[in-house]
Formats: structure tokens, sequence, C-alpha cells
């Protein structure tokens, strides 16, 4: 019985235990980071070496940049001097929408801003491979009003609002960021760009309606850059607020809110001076692209987001979208080089949104193909009234002058795409031929069943409304493309390689769910 007894206290010990491990976990955001394989591979020796080099430890802090039109991913590294240094930049696979904050639930916007990723927004269980939340909304965000949520930096390169790599990029990322909350990094630092924030790029986009909130997060881009600390970042009165701190004669440090007025707070002198010098840099180099009539960027047409080219150069017909784009000469120099991971056969590259895009019915392309051949008819018909010669009223007597006005109007579409390419010219035949065709049917003692031209007699019938050219509609990219339809030899890019499909989330993880 005292056994009995002290074996069941020992169980309901180790419960009560294993239970207040668990609270004691979500309360303090140490959640478990490697709870799989996926999530416990350790960091690539080649990264490692690179940290040597650098002078880096490999639970030193993290910080992550994201920046759309380049569509890269940097991850910075604390160094042993203190001082964040670049240890590696990913080429994003794939993110959706604009160059643009995200605004609301289902805009397909990427995020753009300051955000904080603590240990409890890392993803393990992620169905896309791997993840983490990016925190949107933030307080500056919620401020605003604007919504949405679950927005990642995932695997699998398909965005729906996020961030996109290939499985493997994701891996090395979450390793990083696992190692740096091992080291003891309560949260690393996301900033979120539309571009690198250039005078060149600024200049561009001069004219975007998005351009008073780039200025506004230029300014933290500004401070990492002149100081290279992760800089504190607040929220007052609806707009961002970098690397604030306490008066001199202030007892207390200031407390913000994002919707309420600010607070007394000042910008260490020595962080405040570097950055109005490297904005008067900015400035002037900005002022002199101007004056110089350096063109405007074109706004969205309906595009939705973009890839990096590396990845674009890899999928049959691939664009970069709004990202950086390159020549096709260039395009087909990096459909020879190896891409930073397998890109899923389900990879959709950007597209023009057909739906936004598109122009009215009558103004539709395969409308404007039509007109010509109806202009056509009538000019060939003209002359065939006008002659009187002897063989020109045999002609018309014997249909000849009926085929003559149809027979420059091209077939519908659906005659001539079953038909070999020998006999889809739509040449008229010659007055020439037709006489000669038109004689010889009477050649006395001939078999002119034999010679009669059956495709003539066909078009002696009252001539049809051209139907719309389906073939154009056809060949117009879908929306969202799959690169597993239509992968075949005549989609690919020429001289690139051959992409290997891959298998779903659900079948290749099925046993992780």
């Amino acid at each position: 019985m005292i056994t009995s007894s002290l074996a069941r206290a020992l169980l309901a010990s180790v419960a009560l235990l294993t239970a207040s491990v668990l609270l004691a976990g979500c309360d303090t955001d140490q959640v478990s980071l490697a709870t799989n394989a996926k999530a416990n591979q350790p960091v690539p020796p080649k990264l490692l070496a690179a940290m040597v080099e650098k002078d880096m430890d490999l639970q030193s802090p993290i910080l992550v940049r994201l920046f759309k039109q380049e569509a890269e991913l940097e991850v910075w590294k604390q160094t042993r001097n203190g001082q964040f240094a670049l240890l590696k930049t990913y080429p994003i696979c794939r993110w959706s929408g604009d160059l643009g904050p995200k605004v609301r639930e289902g805009d397909r916007q990427a995020p753009e801003g300051f955000y904080s990723i603590n240990p409890s927004q890392m993803n393990p269980q992620s169905a896309y491979y791997l993840s983490f939340n990016t925190g949107y909304p933030n307080a500056f965000d919620k401020a605003l009003g604007r919504s949405g949520s679950q927005l990642m930096v995932h695997g699998d390169c398909s965005s729906r609002g996020c961030y996109a790599m290939t499985d493997e990029q994701i891996a090395e990322i979450y390793s990083l960021g696992r190692e740096s909350f091992f080291g003891g990094q309560k949260a690393f630092q996301l900033q979120a760009y539309p571009f690198k924030m250039t005078p060149v790029n600024m200049a561009k986009h001069r004219n975007n309606p998005n351009m008073p909130f780039w200025k506004m997060i230029k300014e933290g881009y500004d401070h990492f850059e002149v100081t290279r600390q992760e800089p504190k970042v607040d929220f007052c009165e609806k707009k961002y607020v970098f690397d604030a701190a306490k008066p001199a004669d202030a007892k207390r440090d200031p407390v913000f809110d994002a919707s309420a007025k600010c607070p007394a707070y000042v910008i260490p002198e020595d962080v405040a001076s570097a950055v109005r010098e490297k904005q008067a840099r900015d400035e002037a180099e900005y002022a002199k692209l101007v004056s110089r009539g350096t063109p405007v960027a074109r706004m969205n047409t309906g595009i939705d987001g973009g890839m990096n080219k590396i990845f674009a150069a890899k999928i049959p017909e691939g664009s970069t979208g709004l990202s950086e784009g390159a020549e096709g000469t260039t395009l087909q120099m990096l459909a020879m080089a190896k891409a930073p991971g397998t890109i899923p056969g389900h990879v959709n590259p950007p597209k023009p949104n057909l739906d936004a895009a598109a122009p009215a019915p009558q103004e539709e392309p395969v409308v404007a193909v039509s007109a010509p051949a109806a202009t056509t008819r009538v000019a060939a018909a003209a002359p065939a009234e006008k002659s009187g010669g002897f063989f020109s009223n045999l002609g018309r007597k014997m249909g000849m002058g009926t085929a003559d006005t149809t027979a420059t109007t091209p077939p519908p579409p659906q005659a001539t795409a079953s038909l070999a390419p020998a006999t889809t010219s739509t040449t008229p035949p010659s007055a020439a031929s037709r006489l000669k065709a038109a004689v010889t049917r009477f050649v006395p003692g001939r078999d002119t069943a034999k010679d009669a031209p059956k495709p003539v007699v066909a078009a002696a019938k009252p001539a049809e409304p051209p139907k719309p050219d389906t073939r154009l509609a056809a060949t117009r990219p879908a929306l969202k493309p799959s690169v597993s339809d239509g992968a075949g030899e005549a989609t690919q890019i020429m001289g690139a390689a051959p992409v290997v499909s891959s298998n779903s989330f659900e079948s290749r993880f099925g046993a992780v769910k």
C-alpha cells in the first residue's frame, strides 16, 4: 500500500512539474523551438565558417531586413565588437501584393515596417515546412486600424501576403533564429522595406502615394546604417520613433502609446548627428537625380508581387514581376546557375492581374483581330462586281465570284486549328489560277469531278460572321499558372534547366501535422 501510494504521489508530482514547465514556457515565450527534425537542423558548416571569418558567435543576436524590389532577405549578426554585420543575403522566392504597407485583411500585401520576433512566433510545425510570424499588425498598424493576421516568412515559395523562401532557405534562417534565442536574445528585429532606401530609389518612386510612410521608416533605416545597432522602436501620434531616450532632467523613461501624444524624449546626440549627416547627403543626391530628370517608376498595373531573378530564370515563362528584373540573356545565363533550394512544382510566378488590367470587352484584342478581316472582304468583293470580261462573267456563273469574296477571309479559328501548317495559308488564289481552273473544268473528255476544288465549293456558302479568335485567348497566361501545367519543352525558357516538380507538403511530411 505504501509503495503504491508513493508511486502515485511521484506520478502526480511529475505531472504537476510538467504542467508548470509548460505554463511557464507559455508565460515567458520560451516555447520549444526544435520539436522535430526540420526545426532541429544544425547551422550549415559554410555559415559557421562565415561566422568565424566575421568574428561572430553562433548564438549571438541576429537582425533581419527584407526588400521587396530587390527580392532579398538579409540576415545580420552581432559581432564580438557589439555591432551588426551582414552574414548572408537570401534571394526571396516569392512575395505578393504591391510596393507599400499592408492595410487590410485579404489585400495580399506583404507588410512593411519594423516588427519584433520572439520565440513564440517561431513555428516548427508549419504547414509551409518552417516559418515565423512577422508580428503584423504592430502598434503602429493597429493605431491606423489596419487588419491582417498570420503574415509569415516561410518556405514552399508560395505567397498570399507573406515572404516565401525555399524550404532549404527557411531551414537555415530558422536555425539562425533558434540559436540566437538559445544564446539569450529575447526577440530579433525584422525590418521590411519596399526597396533599399537609397537616393536613387527614393527619386524613382518620388510620386508614389506611400512616400510619406517610406520617409518615416527610412529614419529607422538610417539609424541602423550609421550605428550598425538594432534601433529601438517606439510609436506615438500614429508614427514611428527611433532610439528615443529620456531627457536629461527626467526621472523615468518616457511611456509611448501609438495613438496618444508623444511624451518628452530625446535622441542621443551622437546618433542624431550621424543620422542628420547621412540624410543631408541623401537629400543632396536626391535633388541632383530629380533635377537630371530621373524617370519615375511606373505604378503597379495589376502585377501581383515579385520574385528574385534567380528563381524567375528557373521557371518556364517566369517573371520577376515588381522585383528588379534582368535582360533575357541574363535570365538565360542565370538558368544555368544552381538555385538556392528546391523550387516546388506549384510555384506561381508573378503575373498581371487580368481581372484588374483587362480592358472593356469591346477593346479586347480578339475583336481588333477580326476587324481587318471584314475590311478585306469588302475590298476584295468590289473589283469582282465591276469586272465585265468574258472569263470574269464565266467565273461568277460558276460561283467563282463568291469564292473571291470569301477566299480572303481568314477561316474560323476552330477550322484552322486542326489543319496542317501547309493548309493554313490565308493567301487568296490569283485571278490566273482561278481562270485556269474554270477553263479546265470544261475540257471535253475530262473527269471534272476530280478537279473540282472542294474548298471553293464549300466557300460558296453564305459567309458567316467571323467568330472571336479563341486562340489568342487560349495563349494568354492564366492569373495563377502552375509550373506543372504545360511544363513541356514548348514552354521552357531557352537554355533553362528543366524544373523537377516536387510533391506537396502534405505528401512529403504527412506524418507531421
